[in-house]
Parts: C-alpha cells; structure tokens; sequence
C-alpha cells in the first residue's frame, strides 16, 4: 500500500511539472538552432507558439470555468478584481480564471496533503487534517502571489515616479501643454519605465477618446494605486479647475517626491541592521559556535573520560 502511494504521488507530480513545462516559453535547442541555419525557424517558431498558445487557453478556459461556479452575484468582489487591475490583469476573464486557480491549488493540495498523510502511514483522520492544512494552504497561496506582484509593480512605478515629473517640469516650461507634454515624457521614458509608461499611454489614449482630463487622471490613480500618483493626479485636477500655474505646482510636487524617495531609502538602510540579526543569530552564529568552541568541549570530554566521570 506505501509503494502504491508513493508511486502515486510521485505520478501526480510529474504531471503537475509536465503541465507546467508546457505553459513556459519553450527554450533553445541545437534543433531549432539548424532549423534556423535552413531558414524554417520562422514557420516551426509559429507552430510551437500556436501549440502553446493553445494549451494557455484551454488551462484559462478550465480555470474560468472553475471561478464563474465560485463567482456568486451575492457576494462582492469588487475589492478583488481591483487588486487585479492594479496587479496588472485586466482581462475580463482574470476574476474568474483567478477563482478557478484557487479551487483548483485547493483541490490539489488537499490531494497532496492526503496522500502525504497515508505515506506517513497516520490515521484516516489525521491524513484528512493534512488534506485541509493543504487545502487552505492552497486557497491562500495565489492571494499572497498576487498580493506580490502588486506591491512588487506600485514599488516599481513609485521609484520611477519623481523622474517622470522632472521630466514633465521640463516639457511643460518648454511650452508644451500638459497633454503633449505626457506624451511626450512617456516617449522618453519607454525604456526606464515601462510600467508607469504603459499606464500614462492608456491615460492619454482615454483623453483623445473624449475622456475628461480629470476623469482620466483619477482612472491612472484608481488602476496603479500608488498613493504617488494619486496625489500627482489631485494635484494635476486642483491646478487644472483653480486656474494656477501647472510648471511652479509640478516643481513642488516634484520636490516633495524626490524628498520621499530619499527618505523611503534611508528608512530602508535602517531597517538593514534589523533584518540581518536573524541571519545572524540563525544560520552564522551556530557554525561559529561550533567552530569555536567545539574543539574545548571535545577536550573537556575526553577529560572527564579519563577521569572516569
């Protein structure tokens, strides 16, 4: 019964990684490397991304079908397809196929997690344990992935930020307008900052589709939220209705970014001295230890050895 579980889940597995091998970009090859020599590489790199294409929509496909069961008209998800949008997923489908994707990490965990259980031969009871340990594991997972992600891309368009008003202070004092002038610093800033960019090219493709300026700068704000650009767009509304200068509110504002970044940094080396003390206390001070002091307690022992202790 042990080898048969244990084969079992050594199957389940290599599914599992087979499955995912096939979802990532395919790697190069010494095949693919002659069929480009031949002048095939095109239609074969065509066929393979097809292929791959393929079995991404047919996983979101299962994953959506999986989420709309969960997706109750009676209860809210509103927070969470906003954590979606800001995390970067803004498919109409991302909702369901990231319910899907929890029933489903759910589901095979709490397999897992049962299985487990038998191999290590408990009871009925404690494998079924083990299954809901895994199953709430596996409900929580892609909600902390996710939660990632967003903190990982707001850190990454805050950092960016203080820059692309600097370089919006420049445009506008050049005689630009404040339109033009966003165009233009996200032209400039497509290769440093490709996430801010992306968001300021959407922001000006809704102005050109009839959007109100204001209207389309607290969208930019609603779909980042960055607290940053949140108050740049307050800022951008409030000189745009009260009818002050844009380039003296866009250098103070620039000011003030660039003083928070200095100081989201130095915060940061604070906490440095912090964060290495259980490095420290767990992985390098034991080995000294050892090191140290392992020797004296050897000779100590054979001390006491000696005198018959």
């Amino acid at each position: 019964m042990l080898y048969l579980i244990a084969a079992g889940i050594a199957l389940a597995v290599g599914l599992m990684v087979v499955g995912l091998a096939s979802l990532l970009p395919a790697q190069a090859r010494p095949s693919r490397t002659r069929l480009g020599e031949l002048g095939l590489q095109q239609a074969y790199a065509k066929d393979s991304v097809a292929r791959r294409n393929r079995a991404r929509n047919q996983v979101k496909d299962l994953l959506a079908y999986l989420g709309q069961k969960l997706q109750t008209p009676q209860r809210q998800w509103s927070p969470t397809r906003a954590r979606l949008i800001q995390a970067g997923f803004r498919h109409p489908t991302a909702l369901p196929v990231f319910l899907g994707g929890r029933i489903a990490a759910a589901a095979a965990l709490y397999f897992y997690g049962v299985l487990g259980g038998l191999a290590l031969d408990v009871t009925g009871a404690e494998a079924i344990l083990l299954g809901l340990t895994g199953a709430a594991a596996g409900w929580v997972v892609p909600n902390f992935l996710l939660s990632v992600r967003l903190t990982k891309r707001q850190k990454t368009i805050q950092k960016i930020l203080p820059d692309f008003v600097d370089l919006l202070v420049i445009c506008v004092e050049a005689g630009l307008g404040l339109n033009q002038a966003l165009q233009r610093v996200a032209e400039e800033l497509r290769h440093g900052g490709e996430l801010l960019t992306t968001e300021i090219s959407q922001m000006n493709l809704e102005i050109r589709a009839g959007t109100p300026r204001d209207q389309a700068l607290l969208a930019l704000a609603e779909r980042t939220g960055v607290a940053d650009l949140r108050s740049l767009a307050t800022m951008l509304i409030q000189t745009d209705r009260f009818g002050t200068s844009i380039a003296d509110s866009l250098r103070v504002q620039a000011e003030t970014m660039r003083t928070q970044r200095q100081q989201r940094a130095e915060e940061a080396a604070a906490k440095t001295t912090i964060k290495l003390v259980f490095p420290l206390a767990l992985c390098i001070f034991p080995a000294m230890l050892v090191v140290i002091l392992g020797p004296a307690i050897i000779q100590i022992a054979a001390a006491f050895s000696d005198l018959g202790v």
